[in-house]
């Protein structure tokens, strides 16, 4: 029988997976020889697959967003084809969203179990993987520095009241961005990398290809040091109503496959929801890199 690791942030969804679990391993039982991990601290799920996970056939893991990068970032890294499965429980669950992967453990399940695999492709930002999203500027930092508990409490209103608190001392970003066509020199009050349908929470780009070597690039114009609420509103826009398809006088859009990014060194980039070191860095894509069960369709 297949060996499968079932994977999961205790904290994620208010607990409610420490509740199913004996409902999950049973399941997964059906297809799988299951080893469970309940993590212990941040890195847990990632240290435990550096070391163990060729042993495994298949990785499912329960959480949010931030979970899931922590196992791909891993699972890539290792010299064998693992499929992952992904049981929904964050905040917002971005990339689950994007591939129509149900917040219902029982529906995620079914997912896993009788799916078919979508090969996903990821991005490498220096040294680290994304699956969804890299991006700097306002609101750029509310995934990671909103409190657990406010999360639990609140839920993705929380990333909301702390992107307000910080949205109106935010200085605009100095960004060169450079590509095998061309080079580009802009402030900005927002850059955003994407390879997802959903960003924190918002279908922002319906129109993504999630397989195809690219990503979608949007740099939001600002014109001073000082993000002004004329740039926030564009901004808010940009999230409410979705990416343009081509570039306009203040938003600019491109595709690409690789790139570099030179920036503020203070400034602070958010991957998939976690912190990168600040200021400038290269990114590839790497295509169909991941094997993710998704539903049929």
């Amino acid at each position: 029988m297949k060996k499968c690791l079932f994977a999961y942030n205790p904290q994620s969804g208010k607990g409610k997976i420490i509740k199913r679990e004996k409902y999950i391993v049973d399941s997964l039982s059906q297809k799988y020889d299951v080893t469970v991990l309940r993590s212990e601290y941040i890195g847990h799920i990632g240290e435990y697959i550096s070391m163990y996970g060729e042993e495994f056939d298949a990785i499912v893991v329960a959480g949010g967003d931030g979970t899931l990068n922590e196992t791909i970032n891993s699972v890539v890294r290792l010299n064998k084809n693992i499929q992952i499965g992904y049981i929904p429980c964050g905040t917002v669950n971005d990339v689950a969203h994007s591939l129509g992967i149900p917040r219902n453990v029982k529906k995620a399940l079914k997912v896993i179990l009788d799916g078919k695999i979508f090969l996903h492709d990821i991005f490498k930002c220096n040294d680290r993987y994304g699956i969804y999203v890299c991006c700097s500027g306002i609101f750029t930092e509310a995934s990671y520095a909103t409190s657990q508990s406010s999360k639990r409490k609140v839920g993705k209103i929380a990333y909301g009241l702390h992107g307000i608190k910080k949205i109106f001392s935010t200085n605009s970003l100095d960004i060169k961005l450079s590509f095998d066509n061309g080079e580009i020199c802009e402030k900005c009050c927002l850059m955003l990398i994407i390879n997802s349908k959903n960003v924190a929470g918002f279908k922002v780009n319906k129109h993504a290809i999630l397989n195809d070597g690219k990503v979608d690039v949007v740099l939001v114009k600002a014109k001073k040091n000082r993000v002004r609420l004329c740039e926030i509103l564009r901004v808010a826009k940009l999230f409410l109503f979705g990416i343009p398809k081509k570039s306009s006088k203040n938003i600019k859009v491109l595709h690409l496959d690789s790139l570099k990014i030179e920036t503020t060194p203070m400034a602070a980039i958010n991957i998939d929801g976690e912190s990168l070191e600040k200021g400038s860095f290269e990114l590839t894509v790497y295509k169909q890199k991941v094997a993710i069960f998704v539903p049929y369709k």
